[in-house]
């Protein structure tokens, strides 16, 4: 299980994973309602390494990206929910457009996006340059927070 933590935190976190050898994975999103799609990504994230960092969009920058009815669920709710999760060993939530500026703070060894991302992985230079690796995952259809809404929204309007 894992630890909702601040940046300071995950940075310190992330010196002590690497000075003991291990292979550090991070992805990012909003997480909103999560759903079994999000938890398969997260598994095979994991895979890639033996710690999984979890960036997590603020609720400003969820509306920012979304519109003004999301996130559903607030960030320290969303992040608590990841952090639950056995394949997730720290969560941290960034309100930045981009996690451009945690990427250059951690330099994980690998960089994980759902392959709906693939066209544009943020912060793919930064990762690379510093000789990690990027990763577009496949993601398993029929699962998408949007259409989510959207169903239960449908279901209550009938």
């Amino acid at each position: 299980m894992g630890v909702v933590v601040s940046r300071n935190d995950l940075a310190a976190l992330r010196a002590g994973w690497k000075a003991h050898g291990e292979r550090v994975v991070f992805t990012n999103g909003c997480f909103d309602l999560l759903h079994p799609g999000h938890v398969r990504l997260l598994e095979r994230a994991r895979g890639h390494g033996e710690r999984l960092i979890v960036a997590v969009n603020s609720d400003d920058s969820v509306r920012g990206l979304k519109g003004p009815t999301r996130p559903v669920l607030p960030e320290s709710e969303r992040a608590s929910t990841l952090a639950a999760l056995a394949s997730v060993d720290a969560v941290t939530v960034f309100g930045e457009e981009t996690p451009h500026v945690l990427l250059a703070t951690l330099l994980p060894d690998v960089l994980v996006k759902g392959a709906d991302w693939a066209h544009w992985i943020a912060g793919r230079e930064i990762v690379e340059e510093a000789g990690g690796e990027v990763l577009a995952i496949p993601v398993e259809t029929g699962y998408s927070t949007t259409d989510v809404v959207a169903n239960i929204l449908r279901m209550h309007s009938d």
